[in-house]
């Protein structure tokens, strides 16, 4: 069966709009739809996830710092430290970061956790 001139001419137009609304149809999901790549998801659920995990060790580690028999000569020593970073190290030296079950301290839990007892004043502590 032969398609005739007439009917490809009369096609033609219907084939590029589909195209051009496949492709308009990509561009907004993608752009404002909330579609998503497999690899953007993963990394999306993978970052959710770490922070997730940073949310609930962080007060075991500040339970861990202040259930410290020096809690308060802690505390004033790790404030000594005007960057965030070495206050950080300062619990991971200290054991706090490093969660029943682990040999190595987790360096985010230990970051958020000098962070949470920076606000802290070293006579609100037990120790």
């Amino acid at each position: 069966m032969e398609i005739s001139r007439e009917t490809k001419a009369a096609v033609r137009p219907a084939l590029w709009g589909a195209a051009v609304g496949a492709v308009a149809l990509a561009i907004v999901g993608f752009s404002w739809g909330g579609w998503m790549t497999g690899s953007a998801a993963e990394t999306l659920a993978t970052n959710r996830a770490a922070t997730a995990v940073v949310a609930a060790l962080t007060p075991i580690c500040v339970d861990k710092f202040r259930q410290a028999a020096d809690a308060s000569a802690n505390l004033t020593e790790m404030k000594k430290t005007t960057y965030s970073w070495d206050q950080s190290k300062f619990v991971e030296k200290g054991g706090w970061a490093t969660m029943p079950g682990s040999t190595e301290p987790n360096s985010a839990v230990a970051m958020a956790c000098a962070q949470s007892l920076g606000r802290e004043k070293a006579a609100d502590l037990h120790g």
